[in-house]
């Protein structure tokens, strides 16, 4: 393992200043926003390039210092919030962070304690003082150092709140992944629904819902994994958008970069990301199969409703008449309709959030993840083999997908089917919806659909085009190229988290020449 190049010391070295009626400010090169797979990532490269982590002996004194900030309480990211039934195993592959290979003792173990412990190994052995648990609110302008500009990177201490420290930053990587921005789509009667609603974010164990019949809407991974479990203990009906694609291929590297391919595509047209997940498909594995073949993993379409005591499909609904009518962050409707309220939200993005949607989207909630838990994992969860390498991984097809679906003749947007990764194919009668009674009655409705990028606290800088994306080049902001973001677009995979680290660092040292 190659040690990390250490800058050589400055000669008047770096102070914090405070002002009396403010928070104290402290001067960096780099803010690394976020400490999953892909701020991982891109720390380390920083350190390779010759930046030293503040709280390094005499980091003062450095020529040049970045800093990570989590908002998490320990090192691993989403993965410490994962469900405790998501073992090493389901989690397909897990893999390896630059500089330091994953060794996975057993299979059976907990992801949710195996890759935080691995997260925490690597923190320790390349030095990145990670400063948690630390929340980034706001990223805007700030002013000048020696003619300089800068960012003014405002955080607080998570558990206490008037602890604050504003980072008077260089350049911004920003790493700070999906987890927190659940989706819930709007839905006719959702709010009538008495029973119990939560999102697969929040899914701890199926003995929790085993009162009574489960609806899972999603098109993912994760759904077709929260089925199989929740099976075992009750019984469940499987909604979906379109009808569940599956194919009987290995998500090979070929397959990888070209669905990256087609994702970057997009966000360098200034356009809201699919995600890299949302233009491949559905392993055919063998406990797949067998869910298939029980009936478990038949999927019906999208209901039309909800009611009281369970969902409800109209005269119609039976044959997926789910019309893509979608937001620039690609949520549908099963009415056509855009999601949410028809204002402008945040930065100049003229679509609405969905039902449910915690708070305005800001500049910079740009793609829709799909409907799917484990895909698109932002912060470069299960990110790409070893450094820059996409790497392979089965089954990495968290996504209900159409998120890129356009009406015809609306200039700038094209049909996502044009978007998806050919595949071998399989008999499509395996995934073609199943008729069903119109009304079923349900004690839980577990939404199994995706989330949007965390990205709120970027909204000063206006990053929005008027394609209601960010326009980007690799992973820089074209509109602003010392904001680099990671886990986002192209890079918001388990096939581009390190390299877009590498990339991200590379990109900075050039702007802002170190």
């Amino acid at each position: 393992m190659s040690s990390p190049a250490v800058a050589t010391a400055a000669p008047g070295g770096r102070r914090a200043r405070r002002r009396a009626d403010g928070p104290r400010t402290v001067d960096v090169d780099v803010v690394v926003v976020g400490a999953g797979q892909a701020g991982l990532s891109a720390a380390y490269h920083l350190h390779r390039t010759g930046l030293v982590p503040v709280g390094t002996h005499g980091w003062e004194r450095a020529r040049g210092t970045f800093v990570v900030l989590d908002d998490n309480p320990h090192a691993g990211g989403a993965w410490q919030h994962r469900w405790r039934s998501l073992t090493m195993a389901d989690a397909h592959h897990v893999h390896d962070l630059p500089g330091m290979p994953l060794a996975v003792v057993d299979a059976a173990e907990p992801a949710a304690d195996a890759v935080p412990y691995y997260f925490a190994q690597y923190e320790e052995a390349f030095g990145l003082n990670v400063q948690r648990p630390v929340r980034v609110t706001r990223v805007s302008r700030g002013d000048d150092v020696d003619g300089e500009p800068r960012y003014a990177v405002e955080t607080q201490h998570v558990d206490h709140p008037d602890a604050r420290v504003v980072w008077s930053a260089r350049g911004v990587v920003n790493a700070s992944g999906t987890w927190n921005r659940p989706f819930w789509p709007s839905y006719p009667g959702r709010a009538d629904f008495r029973g119990r609603q939560l999102h697969a974010r929040d899914f701890r164990t199926a003995q929790e819902l085993a009162d009574g019949h489960v609806v899972v809407v999603g098109g993912g991974t994760s759904a077709v994994q929260l089925l199989l479990q929740l099976a075992e203990v009750t019984t469940t009906t499987w909604v979906t958008r379109r009808p569940p694609r599956w194919v009987d291929a290995e998500f090979t590297p070929e397959l990888g970069r070209e669905a990256v391919a087609r994702v970057e595509e997009r966000v360098r047209a200034g356009l809201p990301p699919e995600s890299v997940v949302s233009v491949t498909d559905l392993p055919l594995t063998p406990a797949y199969r067998a869910g298939i073949a029980s009936g478990v993993l038949r999927a019906r379409p999208a209901f039309s409703r909800m009611v009281a005591d369970g969902v409800v499909w109209d005269e119609g609904a039976a044959t997926g008449a789910w019309r893509a009518a979608a937001t620039p962050d690609g949520d549908e409707r099963p009415d056509g309709r855009v999601d949410g309220d028809p204002g402008v939200r945040g930065d100049g993005d003229p679509g609405a959030r969905g039902d449910g949607d915690r708070g305005a989207r800001g500049d910079g909630d740009p793609g829709a993840r799909g409907d799917g838990d484990a895909g698109a994992r932002g912060d470069g969860d299960r990110g790409a083999r070893g450094d820059g390498d996409p790497g392979s991984r089965r089954g990495d097809s968290d996504s209900d997908g159409d998120g890129g679906s356009r009406r015809d003749g609306e200039p700038g947007r094209e049909r996502r089917r044009a978007l998806v990764v050919p595949h071998p194919a399989v008999d499509p009668d395996l995934g073609a919806w199943v008729d069903g009674p119109s009304f079923v009655p349900a004690r839980t409705v577990l939404w199994a659909t995706g989330f949007r990028a965390s990205l709120d606290h970027l909204a000063p800088l206006g990053l929005r085009g008027p394609g209601g994306g960010i326009a980007m080049d690799g992973t820089e902001v074209v509109a602003e190229p010392r904001v680099q973001l990671v886990g986002y677009g192209p890079s918001a995979s388990t096939v581009g988290a390190n390299r877009a680290g590498r990339e991200a660092a590379r990109r900075l040292r050039r702007h802002l020449r170190w």
